[in-house]
């Protein structure tokens, strides 16, 4: 039967816990803290999205007033009906490419171990 201040090894809890609380206070003041991270370079969608949806607006404008079409229809109207295919489209297709460069990027990602700094101590803000 284990009683109130043991643990079902037979040791006392409050020495385990006195313990491990002065191993962490001396692991922390002797070496700093290490951790495994993965560094990679990730693209950002909304540049990609964007430049697809200006590249969409200028073939848009190309389609509508570079080719000659039916005299019925209005440029205007035409280039707005392009520009909204298009540019959909354009944003589609960069999203894409921002998933395959993302994909990518996962692939050639490395392991890197960092170490935290210390902060500043009230010495080192006087000084």
């Amino acid at each position: 039967m284990v009683s109130e201040g043991s643990n079902a090894d037979g040791t006392s809890q409050n020495s385990t816990s006195h313990r491990s609380a002065a191993h962490n206070g001396t692991q922390r003041d002797s070496a700093p803290e290490r951790r495994g991270i993965t560094v990679r370079r990730a693209p950002k969608f909304v540049p990609f999205m964007g430049l697809g949806g200006v590249l969409g607006i200028i073939v848009a404008a190309f389609v509508a007033y570079g080719i000659p079409g039916d005299e019925s229809f209005d440029t205007g109207a035409v280039f707005g009906f392009f520009l909204v295919s298009f540019a959909a489209g354009g944003v589609l297709l960069g999203a894409v490419a921002a998933l395959v460069l993302d994909k990518l990027s996962v692939q050639r990602s490395r392991r890197a171990v960092v170490e935290s700094i210390p902060g500043p101590t009230e010495d080192d803000a006087g000084a």
